[in-house]
């Protein structure tokens, strides 16, 4: 009987955990170890985040889902791997720290045959003075933080009712970080909710980014085909901007928050302030801290993880320019090259090189956005993942011809630009492949056949629909497989 640990419940690591139940059966055990005891389905949190969505809505509890597929589940914290296992004979383990029930502060070794790390990010608020929700700023990166956060916009209107003018910056809050997507869905969302309030004269929004053009997306931009014409995703984005109301800075890395003040540097090396009433900012993104160790308890964590904390997989980390990176470097099979039965889906895998391309300020400040790897990828890498464990357990095979590199892979995003069955708005926007392929698509980059963008009210209905998908998926209800990542 084989023992397959999995490491996170979030997309990648409960998507890994679902396929390799439903593939392997009884004959083998399945452990998903998390320190939540929920799955939630993080792109809806902005909705969360205006009132739009109750917590319940976009999120469920774990272990009756786990009960029902026969999957052992752990409440708990991975602190450290043990590839060698230890000179007692253990077999390789992980140490888990329990965070949930009378076991809480509970330590344990649970030995593996495959380990699947998909721990995702940890939310680094700490690497910007002042930044999160326990100090200045608001959050949407977690459905705990996202309610909040809407708590904290509701007391803004009660101002705003009263005729006070307020400032929203939104945006990123440090100068490494990722997931402008998210940010951006939320600063149109709020000016949506205000403007629906009638308050929109009363709020002065400003999207505040480390992007060098507005619709980076820490992916170098796009250009995208729309109504017959080719524009970059910079127009796309900045004209949706307009029509909302919202001011932008770019090129910007924030680097300290006060009390209703952020402090950025921009990239032509200068400083500055912005004032605000009400911030919600990404945080920069860092892997889960976890340690590892030899069968004789030294520290081997280099060779196992990127100094970002990412796990080390099958990518090409050769230091070299930006402008000799090959779509080619980019992992396939997410599988660690010196610990051939450890595997690091989604945000959990260290990427080889930046997307956009690295810019550093005067005074030496980088300021560009990491490369995304949230939903459609993590989903599709932690299903991948899973085949090849699959395939290697029934079948010995080291060959894996279950594939997903970044730079072959499309992905859809559908961004909400205001909730509502009649008056809501999305943009919707496909990119092939997420990585720029310079060789085979030396115009764009991509295939601009497949690289399309259209805003409207179909694509909030679209949005919708695929919230109810894939917390359908998630929960495993009937046919959950079919449902594609």
């Amino acid at each position: 009987m084989a023992k397959i640990v999995v490491l996170g419940a979030g997309i990648a690591g409960h998507t890994a955990a679902a396929f390799l139940k439903k593939k392997l059966g009884k004959k083998h055990q399945v452990i998903v170890v998390s320190p939540s005891e929920y799955y939630q389905w993080i792109p809806s949190n902005i909705w969360v985040g205006v009132g739009k969505m109750t917590i319940d809505q976009v999120r469920f509890k774990l272990k009756p889902v786990y009960d029902r597929w026969k999957i052992d589940y752990k409440q708990a914290k991975a602190v450290s791997i043990h590839p060698d296992g230890d000179n007692n004979g253990a077999k390789p383990f992980v140490t888990i720290e329990y965070t949930g029930s009378s076991r809480t502060g509970e330590s344990e070794k649970v030995e593996y045959d495959y380990l699947v790390n998909a721990t995702g990010p940890k939310l680094n608020f700490d690497a910007t003075e002042g930044l999160g929700p326990k100090k200045f700023t608001h959050s949407v990166c977690s459905c705990d933080h996202a309610i909040e956060t809407w708590k904290a916009l509701q007391t803004c209107m009660e101002r705003m009712k009263k005729g006070e003018k307020l400032r929203f910056l939104i945006g990123t809050g440090h100068a490494a970080a990722t997931c402008q997507g998210a940010a951006f869905e939320y600063a149109l969302n709020v000016a949506h909710t205000l403007r629906k309030a009638g308050m929109q004269d009363k709020a002065e929004i400003t999207w505040i980014s480390n992007e060098y053009e507005i619709g980076d997306f820490g992916m170098g931009g796009a250009f995208i085909e729309r109504g017959g014409y080719v524009t970059p995703t910079k127009v796309f984005s900045e004209s949706i901007f307009a029509e909302y109301g919202i001011k932008w800075i770019k090129r910007a890395g924030v680097n300290k928050i006060e009390n209703g003040i952020a402090h950025y540097e921009t990239l032509d090396g200068e400083y500055h302030t912005a004032a605000f009433d009400f911030a919600m900012l990404i945080p920069a993104f860092a892997g889960a801290g976890m340690k590892a160790f030899d069968k004789n308890d030294n520290d081997i964590t280099s060779t196992l993880f990127a100094p970002s904390g990412f796990m080390k997989v099958d990518a090409d980390y050769t230091a070299k320019p930006f402008e000799e990176w090959s779509v080619n470097d980019w992992p396939s099979t997410y599988q660690n090259p010196v610990f051939r039965n450890i595997f690091a889906p989604g945000i959990a895998f260290a990427p080889p090189h930046q997307i956009s391309k690295p810019m550093k300020s005067p005074n030496g400040t980088l300021i560009t956005p990491a490369p995304p790897r949230t939903g459609m990828p993590s989903g599709v890498t932690g299903k991948v993942v899973a085949l090849n464990i699959v395939d290697q357990i029934k079948n010995g095979t080291t060959d894996f011809k279950h594939k997903a590199s970044m730079g072959k892979m499309g992905a859809a995003c559908v961004v909400s630009a205001g909730y509502g069955l009649v008056k809501g708005n999305a943009a919707t926007m496909t990119v092939f492949p997420i990585v720029p392929d310079w060789e085979k698509f030396p115009e764009w980059g991509r295939d601009i056949s497949y690289t399309v963008g259209e805003a409207g009210l179909a694509g909030h209905w679209i949005k919708i629909f695929l919230h109810y998908m894939f917390i359908h998926k998630a929960k495993g209800y009937p046919f959950w497989w079919l449902i594609p990542e």
